[in-house]
C-alpha cells in the first residue's frame, strides 16, 4: 500500500522516489504503470542530450530543469527493478559511491597524484584491475556499441593507444585518411553497395583518428560544421530572395555561385 501523496512547497529525493512509486501503483497513472526498461530507453537518450543542450547554452535555469528530467529517468528505471525484486535506488547510490571511493585511491587511499593526468591514470589503473581489463581487445569491447559512432570510435582508438597501437604523430593519421579516401573512390566506381559502406566507415574512422591527434572532439567538430552549413544556407536563401531568385527552380550552378559569394564574405 502506497502512502497517500501530499503536496509540498519543496520536495526531496525521498519525495521523488515516493511519487514514482505512487505513479506506478495500481491506482496511479496507467501510462507510467505500462512502461518497461525497453519502452522508455530512448527517453533517457533524449533527456541526456537536452542536458547537453542546456550546458552548451550556458542556461542554468534550463540545466536545472533538464537535470531533473534526467534524474527522473534514473528513478523510473530503479523503481521498475525494485518492483521486480531486482535492485533499488539505494543500491544504485551505493554502487556509485563504492566506485568513487575505489577509483580515487589518490584521495581516499595512499596513492599520490600530482596533477589531473596522474589522477586519471590512477582511475584507469583501478578500473582495469577491478574489471580484469589488462590486455588485448578486452578494453575496446567494454566501450558500448550503442554510443554515438564518432564518440565510440574515439574511445576505441584511445584504448588502442594505451596498448601502443597508434601513429607516432598526426602525419600517419593524415596519410591514412588520404588512403581511405582513395579506397572509397574505388568502391564508388565499382558500384558495390557493401564495399562503399565499408570504405565510407573506414574513412570516417580515420577522420576521428586525425581529430584525436589535433585534440579536437569529432562529435563537436561535426556539430559545428552542421551549424555552419545551416547558417550559410539561411544566408543563401536571404541573398537569393534579394535577387529575385527562386531556390525551388534555381539551378545548382546558380546556387553554387551564391554559396561561394557567401563563403568569400
Amino acid at each position: 500500500m502506497i502512502e497517500r501523496f501530499e503536496f509540498k512547497d519543496r520536495y526531496s529525493i525521498d519525495d521523488l522516489l515516493h511519487i514514482m512509486r505512487y505513479l506506478r501503483a495500481p491506482d496511479g497513472c496507467p501510462w507510467d504503470r505500462e512502461q518497461t526498461h525497453e519502452s522508455i530507453r530512448k527517453n533517457l537518450i533524449e533527456e541526456t542530450y537536452e542536458v547537453i543542450e542546456a550546458i552548451n547554452k550556458q542556461d542554468k535555469d534550463l540545466l536545472l530543469e533538464e537535470l531533473g528530467d534526467l534524474l527522473l529517468q534514473i528513478v523510473f528505471h530503479a523503481e521498475m527493478e525494485t518492483e521486480q525484486g531486482g535492485f533499488t535506488f539505494d543500491d544504485v547510490c551505493n554502487g556509485v559511491c563504492q566506485k568513487l571511493v575505489e577509483r580515487h585511491p589518490h584521495v581516499f587511499g595512499s596513492v599520490h597524484a600530482e596533477n589531473a593526468e596522474d589522477a586519471l591514470a590512477s582511475w584507469d589503473n583501478v578500473k582495469r584491475t577491478k574489471k580484469g581489463q589488462k590486455k588485448g581487445s578486452v578494453p575496446m569491447l567494454s566501450v558500448p556499441r550503442e554510443m554515438p559512432a564518432l564518440m565510440r570510435a574515439d574511445k576505441v582508438q584511445g584504448k588502442a593507444k594505451k596498448l601502443g597501437f597508434d601513429w607516432p604523430d598526426v602525419s600517419g593519421a593524415l596519410d591514412k585518411l588520404e588512403e581511405e579516401t582513395a579506397e572509397l573512390k574505388e568502391a564508388i566506381a565499382s558500384g558495390e553497395r557493401a564495399e562503399i559502406s565499408m570504405e565510407l566507415g573506414d574513412l570516417l574512422f580515420s577522420a576521428v583518428n586525425v581529430s584525436r591527434f589535433v585534440d579536437c572532439d569529432a562529435e563537436e567538430a561535426l556539430t559545428g560544421a552542421t551549424d555552419k552549413f545551416i547558417a550559410r544556407f539561411q544566408k543563401l536563401e536571404a541573398l537569393a530572395a534579394e535577387r529575385g531568385l527562386d531556390l525551388e527552380t534555381a539551378s545548382l550552378a546558380e546556387m553554387d555561385k551564391l554559396w561561394d559569394e557567401i563563403k568569400s564574405k
